[in-house]
């Protein structure tokens, strides 16, 4: 492999770390859970090809919004492990998480709303229960706070 190669195309260990910010031993777990490939050189040090680096970025994004590494793991299934996601592969995965983003959002503004009053699990503590969940009717509907789930 020529010098030239190695810094179009592939990237050590150590200049992942420096452009990512994420450290060797995340590196090598999320080689271990499948979310990243590196292929090896004749002195068996990893090598990463540069695409790595927007998956390494997605993930990073994921763990900011508080999106599994399970449904990371999830998408990347549906992506390209050996070569350069495309462009329309990046807005297919933005569109799926902006979904779960939205759903949450939205279970938010609720529980802000059930909050001011009830929290609405069924616990007949407060006097608004009695007016909410008379004779803890939500009881029948299950366990813990299953207004949350309602639509806003």
């Amino acid at each position: 492999m020529s010098s030239n190669a190695h810094s179009k195309d592939l990237l050590t260990v150590g200049e992942v770390t420096a452009r990512t910010g994420v450290a060797a031993s995340a590196l090598r777990f999320y080689e271990a859970e499948g979310l990243i490939t590196a292929e090896r050189n004749r002195g068996n040090q990893r090598l990463y090809r540069r695409h790595m680096l927007r998956r390494i970025s997605l993930i990073l994004a994921a763990r900011r919004l508080g999106i599994p590494l399970a449904d990371v793991a999830q998408i990347f299934t549906t992506l390209p492990a050996d070569e350069e996601p495309s462009h329309r592969d990046w807005v297919r995965v933005s569109r799926v998480w902006k979904r779960e983003l939205e759903d949450r959002r939205r279970y938010i503004v609720n529980l802000e709303r059930q909050l001011t009053a009830c929290i609405g699990c069924g616990c007949l503590s407060m006097r608004s229960c009695d007016l909410l969940n008379p004779d803890d009717r939500l009881g029948t509907r299950g366990q813990g706070p299953v207004r949350l789930d309602e639509p806003a």
